[in-house]
């Protein structure tokens, strides 16, 4: 029978995309990993693959088409043997769009192209809708696909609902939060001369959750000024060190590392609420803000604190510039344990930032600036800097935030602690 190829939830915050381009045409044979057509979501351009194999019967969605919502019939698959014709008159009604997955599975569209394991099927021969990547899993786990229900389109079995399953039980999908509805503002210009410009995915998915963070999260905010010679003159012998080996470090590169060891010595604030739970993590990855022309990205350092500062470097220096040509795979910005956002390249001396959720806090960077400053007793002039804390008050009490700060300060003022 003909299989509905329709447009997949490419990251947990997609709700809709554009298609960008189709990189296949009617008449095409496909197989499993192969590449489909190019997506384009709130956060990034990506490539979107086939699990299937057949011949492409028919194209529902032009390449270029906006706002296609997750869940729409874009293509259908005549499978081997079918008629192409046939197949492309039976799916001519546009199917209602399926609700998104609880969680993205962004493996497979970015899986390495391999062969279409066998369909699985139940004793009775109805046959299990399953990924070729949950296959695999349940496979090599042992776990009867029967047995789990799918939280996929169409109930298709995907990574998340087998990675949670139990050999013999079914798994079932944790429901996601109905989503916050506003009510849309009004534009009142009172006859000004002015342009208007449709919003972008992105902005769309920031709007929203910038929206629901200051809503939902009670947010509390601790501010330290902190002295940055020591670290400044550690920058520079660092650089004057590392320069045969063409690395440059950034103020910022040591920040996130003061970052993300602060988190390992204050464990309270490496946290996340989550209901009736308080999630503790044993590393810190640290969200790193990353303005781009649609917005505003995270990409991540993963476990910062356990990273030489060159590593974290080189790591920054790739995500910044992938994430400004769109090209950041989901996981490289979708996570993460607290975030930094430096604001000090733009001269703001002192700022409060939104908390990202669902992490527990986020560190506001400002100016470093020539300011009197007590220094051994003397009033003196120094390099400082304001940096604010903002923490989900529901997770992180204000002694531990304040503890935090402490352990913030105290590291950027005695940088050597960072590559001890």
């Amino acid at each position: 029978m003909p299989i509905e190829i329709k447009m997949p939830a490419l990251s947990p915050t997609m709700e809709e995309g554009t298609l960008a381009r189709w990189l296949v045409k009617i008449g095409d044979q496909v197989s499993a990993g192969d590449i489909l057509a190019e997506i384009e979501t709130d956060k990034a351009t990506m490539e979107f693959e086939v699990v299937d194999e057949g011949i492409i019967a028919s194209i529902k969605v032009d390449e270029g088409t906006e706002n296609v919502k997750v869940g729409t019939v874009i293509a259908v698959l005549a499978e081997e043997g079918e008629d192409v014709g046939a197949a492309a008159s039976a799916s001519t009604a546009p199917a209602a769009p399926s609700p998104a997955p609880t969680q993205a599975e962004p493996v497979e569209a970015t899986a390495t192209p391999s062969a279409a394991p066998a369909p699985a099927s139940t004793a009775s021969g109805d046959r299990i809708i399953a990924s070729p990547l949950a296959k695999r899993i349940a496979e090599q786990q042992g776990l009867d696909l029967s047995s789990i229900k799918g939280s996929g389109p169409n109930g298709r079995i995907v990574k998340v609902d087998v990675e949670g399953a139990r050999p013999g039980a079914a798994a079932t999908p944790a429901s996601a939060p109905a989503p916050m509805v506003s009510t849309p503002v009004e534009a009142q210009t009172f006859g000004i001369p002015h342009t208007a410009e449709k919003l972008s995915s992105m902005r769309k998915v920031i709007a929203r959750r910038l929206t629901e963070s200051k809503q939902q999260v009670p947010h509390i905010y601790l501010t330290v000024d902190i002295q940055l010679d020591m670290l400044l003159k550690l920058r520079g012998e660092l650089n004057a060190a590392l320069e045969p080996q063409g690395v440059k470090l950034s103020v910022n590169d040591l920040l996130i590392k003061a970052l993300a060891k602060s988190l390992i010595q204050v464990p309270k604030c490496n946290v996340q609420f989550a209901g009736d739970q308080l999630i503790s993590f044993e590393r810190a990855d640290i969200s790193v803000a990353v303005s781009i022309p649609a917005g505003l990205i995270t990409p991540i350092v993963v476990d910062a604190g356990n990273k030489s500062i060159s590593t974290i470097s080189a790591e920054m220096k790739d995500l910044a510039g992938r994430a400004r040509d769109g090209k950041l795979m989901p996981e490289e910005y979708q996570g993460g344990t607290a975030s930094l956002s430096n604001m000090g390249m733009f001269g703001i001396k002192q700022f409060e930032a939104v908390i990202n959720p669902p992490q527990g806090m986020i560190m506001a960077i400002g100016a470093g600036e020539q300011r009197p400053y007590v220094v051994d007793g003397a009033l003196g002039v120094a390099s400082v800097m304001s940096a604010t804390g903002s923490f989900d008050h529901r997770a992180i009490d204000g002694a531990d935030g304040a503890q935090l700060m402490q352990a913030f300060k105290h590291l950027v003022e005695n940088p050597l602690g960072l590559v001890a």
